[in-house]
């Protein structure tokens, strides 16, 4: 494996952190790690109520596509290549077609067609957006931005942007057709 140590600014302090070649990102993804530009770029933020969240959406969309009878499958923290990155989406979905494709992956090799990512106070907003616009280039057609702190969901397509607010229901316009929760029921 090639790896090289580099020095990377963190928003408190400066830490090593190991810089891979895409194609070792692509055979063994180190865990809770992206492939940004040479380096991996710990995923910051995660604390008890991001991951209860994660959990949370996992299962309500795992579930949804059961009741429904619609095959794919639901994943947390599962490495795509966007073309440009190796991304960790927080929850994602990937259609029955499309797992027939990819069968067992290591790293699904574009952006699952509808993703989640939960938002912690350290994202910042240009960095989150300009993931959003990655996915998109990359075959995703719906993302979800979860801010637990403002109780909004903002779903993203192509076509539009959706703001959900507390007390709203959020629902899917692309992908997952017709599931729906309560903002309130997953930010509880």
């Amino acid at each position: 494996m090639i790896m090289a140590y580099a020095i990377a600014n963190s928003q408190e302090s400066q830490v090593e952190s190991p810089v891979f070649s895409v194609e070792d990102y692509l055979l063994n993804p180190p865990d809770h790690t992206e492939w940004v530009d040479g380096q991996l770029v710990e995923k910051q933020g995660i604390n008890a109520k991001h991951g209860r969240i994660q959990a949370r959406l996992a299962r309500y969309w795992g579930n949804y596509k059961e009741e429904q009878s619609l095959g794919g499958d639901v994943y947390t923290e599962t490495p795509c290549w966007t073309g440009e990155r190796g991304r960790r989406p927080d929850v994602s979905y990937l259609t029955p077609e499309l797992v027939e494709q990819f069968g067992e992956f290591t790293v699904l090799s574009q952006s699952f067609p509808l993703i989640a990512e939960i938002i912690s106070p350290t994202d910042g907003a240009e960095e989150v957006f300009s993931k959003v616009k990655e996915y998109l280039r990359s075959q995703c057609q719906e993302v979800w931005l979860v801010f637990p702190e403002s109780q909004w969901v903002l779903v993203i397509t192509e076509q539009q942007q959706v703001l959900f607010n507390h007390g709203d229901v959020v629902k899917t316009q692309q992908v997952l057709t017709g599931f729906s929760i309560a903002i309130d029921d997953l930010l509880a």
